[in-house]
């Protein structure tokens, strides 16, 4: 069973991987370049999917691997928050949450 912290990150880690995806397919359909933004998109989702596998696992790397997540979605962040489509930033309304609800796991399980 998951406490809640666990819980509470498992969702905001589901949330992210989803905005992300969403985020990604949309910006390959954009006009203009979005390279930087796509990668980010990709790295950030593909650390949320493995986040939420080791969730259901007593792996002692599960922390490590959140601390990545938590560094991914800052990254994925910044670089959404630079474009004004409507996809770029609900995508990185979901990546702050993802990071901040990932740096609280990792300060209460160190």
């Amino acid at each position: 069973m998951m406490d809640a912290t666990l819980e509470t990150l498992v969702e905001k880690v589901r949330a992210c991987q989803k905005a992300c995806n969403m985020c990604f397919d949309a910006c390959l359909k954009e006009d203009h370049m979005m390279a930087e933004c796509i990668r980010s998109d990709r790295e950030c989702a593909d650390m949320c999917g493995i986040v939420l596998d080791f969730s259901q696992r007593e792996s002692k790397l599960f922390p490590d691997l959140v601390a990545v997540c938590a560094r991914a979605c800052g990254m994925c962040a910044d670089e959404c928050e630079k474009h004004d489509h409507n996809h770029c930033q609900e995508c990185a309304k979901a990546c702050r949450a993802c990071e901040e609800a990932c740096n609280a796991y990792v300060a209460t399980h160190k």
